[in-house]
């Protein structure tokens, strides 16, 4: 029986790649280097920001790159309309929570934008557990936060279900030994998806529903 569903965060459960593309291209014009594409942004997002300044402005730069960027992308995440949940979310969440399940968020994100995020949208309080990167052992694709998450919630693998959007997660979910939907309303596409094999693939959240009808009612217990 699943008792818990752990989400990905960015193109899972919102869409904040505005904001992201906004902060990514300020810090590129401090530095003096040209803008990318919102394309292309969105597509480098998931290992962190760390390694997205990474991929832009190269190692050396990293952590010049990421002064220059973490005060900006609080300060856009925190104005209005640069995030918002993705279509369905809200009422899926809602859903789960009436049916008795556990949920939680496993972000490769620094705790401080996704503690943001989740404010701005007047969802903080929806999650039983929020964990990432910058407070995990290891971040994903690497097993450990899903892991601390089930275990801090009481669970063992086999009653918990992951979603995300990325390759990074699929693989994530592997390592761990824990079912894995994959919704493609992110950075990854379907065909990404679908080679590394997750248990199922959905194009919209509020399919999610439906594959949880097919479970036993958790209940509360």
């Amino acid at each position: 029986m699943i008792k818990l569903i752990i989400f990905d965060l960015d193109g899972t459960l919102v869409n904040a790649y505005p904001a992201v593309a906004r902060s990514v291209n300020y810090t590129l014009k401090v530095l003096g280097l040209p803008p990318r594409s919102d394309q292309e942004i969105k597509r480098s997002v998931g290992e962190g920001d760390r390694q997205l300044m990474v991929k832009f402005v190269g190692e050396k730069l990293a952590d010049r790159a990421l002064a220059i960027y973490r005060p900006n992308h609080a300060k856009v995440l925190k104005e209005k309309g640069t995030v918002r949940f993705l279509p369905g979310v809200k009422g899926v969440l809602g859903f789960l929570k009436s049916k008795g399940y556990k949920i939680a968020i496993a972000s490769n994100r620094p705790n401080k934008f996704t503690r943001i995020i989740l404010n701005v949208l007047g969802a903080l309080d929806l999650f039983n557990s929020v964990l990432c990167a910058d407070r995990a052992s290891k971040p994903k694709p690497h097993p450990d936060m899903l892991w601390a998450i089930t275990k801090r919630l009481g669970f063992d693998q086999a009653q918990a279900l992951y979603v995300g959007d990325m390759t990074i997660d699929v693989r994530c979910a592997h390592a761990a030994g824990i079912r894995m939907v994959a919704v493609h309303t992110g950075s990854s596409s379907k065909k990404e998806l679908k080679s590394l094999k997750p248990w199922r693939i959905i194009s919209k959240m509020t399919q999610l529903k439906a594959i949880m009808s097919s479970f036993p009612v958790c209940g509360e217990g």
